[in-house]
C-alpha cells in the first residue's frame, strides 16, 4: 500500500496527465526479476546523483534516504527498493542524460522483483501467481508493491504522465522462465496491457528487453538468450539489449556492478535512436 498517497488519489491526479506535461521530460518503465531489481552492491560511481535531470519516481517509501512513493527525486542508486542494490536502469539514466540535449529530462519508475516469473505482471495471473506460486521468499518483495507489482506500476505510470511522456518500457525478466515456450506471448500480453491501461501507441514506446549473464557460455540461464533474441518476431516494437561481454558475479546468474553498468549504457544506446 502506498502510504503517502491514496490509489483514489493518485487516479484523480492522473487524471491531469494531459495537463501541463512536458513533453521533454522522457519517462521510462523499468520492470523485471532480480539483474533488474539489482544484486551489486552499488559503488561511488553508482552512489552520487548525476543531478536533476535524472529522477526516479519511487515505487515505495525510504524515509532513509527522504523518498517518498510517487514523489519525484534525483535518481541514484539504489533505484528499486531501499535493500535492493544496483541495476541497469541506473545507466541508462546516466547515460541518456549525457547524450541528449540539456533541455531533455529523464525520468524512470521501478518495480521489480527477484525470482519472480512474467506471470507475476500479467493483470489475469497475478492474483494466482502471488496465492499459489511465489515462494515464501518472495513475499516481503510482494508485500512493498501491495501484492500486485503491475497494478503498482501502473498506478504510478498515470500519475507520472502529468508531468511528462512515456517514451519507452525498460524490461530484464526471463531467467524464471527458461524454457517456457509461451515466454514471449506472455511478454506480449504485459506489453499490450501497459499500452491499453496507460493509452499508449506501441509504435511510440518501444519494449526493451536485456539478455541474461552469459559468463563465457556458462550462465544459469544462457538458454533463455536465445528465446529473448527472437522477442522481437512476437512483438514487432520490441528490441533486444545484448549481453555480450557484460562480466558477472559468482553464481552466474546476476551481473556484477560493472556488468550493471555496461548493460545499463547498452540500453541507452538501443534507446537513443529510437527517440528521435
Amino acid at each position: 500500500m502506498l502510504r503517502s498517497l491514496t490509489l483514489a488519489a493518485l487516479l484523480l491526479l492522473s487524471s491531469l496527465a494531459s495537463q501541463g506535461a512536458d513533453p521533454n521530460f522522457y519517462i521510462f518503465l523499468c520492470f523485471g526479476q532480480s539483474n533488474m531489481e539489482g544484486a551489486a552492491r552499488p559503488e561511488a560511481e553508482d552512489i552520487a546523483s548525476p543531478g536533476p535531470r535524472f529522477l526516479l519516481m519511487p515505487a515505495v517509501d525510504d524515509p532513509s534516504r527522504g523518498r517518498t512513493a510517487g514523489v519525484w527525486c534525483e535518481a541514484a542508486a539504489p533505484l528499486c527498493r531501499p535493500y535492493s542494490g544496483l541495476t541497469p536502469v541506473d545507466w541508462f539514466g546516466r547515460t541518456l542524460v549525457s547524450e541528449l540535449p540539456d533541455s531533455i529530462r529523464i525520468g524512470v519508475i521501478h518495480v521489480a522483483i527477484g525470482g519472480i516469473r512474467i506471470e507475476g505482471f500479467m493483470p489475469e495471473e497475478v492474483k494466482a501467481y502471488v496465492k499459489k506460486q511465489a515462494p515464501d521468499w518472495m513475499r516481503r518483495a510482494l508485500a512493498d508493491y501491495g501484492n500486485n507489482p503491475y497494478r503498482r506500476l501502473v498506478t504510478l505510470a498515470r500519475l507520472a504522465q502529468r508531468d511528462g511522456v512515456i517514451r519507452g518500457i525498460l524490461m530484464h525478466q526471463g531467467e524464471s522462465n527458461t524454457g517456457d515456450p509461451a515466454w514471449a506471448l506472455k511478454v506480449k500480453s504485459v506489453y499490450e496491457h501497459l499500452l491499453r491501461d496507460l493509452s499508449l501507441e506501441a509504435s511510440e514506446v518501444p519494449l526493451l528487453a536485456g539478455e541474461v549473464v552469459q559468463a563465457g557460455g556458462k550462465g544459469v540461464c544462457v538458454a533463455m538468450n536465445g528465446w529473448i533474441d527472437l522477442l522481437p518476431r512476437t512483438i514487432p516494437t520490441a528490441h533486444v539489449v545484448s549481453s555480450d561481454g557484460c562480466t558477472n558475479g559468482p553464481d552466474r546468474l546476476h551481473f556484477d556492478a560493472a556488468g550493471y553498468r555496461l548493460l545499463g549504457r547498452r540500453y541507452a544506446e538501443v534507446m537513443l535512436p529510437l527517440l528521435k
